[in-house]
């Protein structure tokens, strides 16, 4: 569960942007597209497509943990 650290602010963006994604790939409404666009222009991107948001969210946790087994961060 070296994945899950709840208290990383980095972790939190990563799962948002990744249930923002799915919220958009369900059809939740027009919020979640403009939430969506919204979270895409914050991170630099310029589609703001449902995977580009999952892939996001998956590289934010994964860089996240990768950077905390270099640093020692445990």
């Amino acid at each position: 569960m070296r994945y899950i650290r709840p208290t990383s602010l980095t972790w939190w963006a990563g799962l948002s942007s990744i249930a923002i994604g799915i919220l958009m790939l369900s059809g939740a409404g027009g919020w979640a597209n403009e939430l969506g666009r919204f979270v895409t222009i914050l991170a630099g991107g310029q589609d703001a497509c449902p995977a580009a948001l999952m892939a996001l969210g998956t590289g934010l946790i994964g860089i996240r943990d990768k950077l905390s087994r270099v640093l020692g961060d445990e």
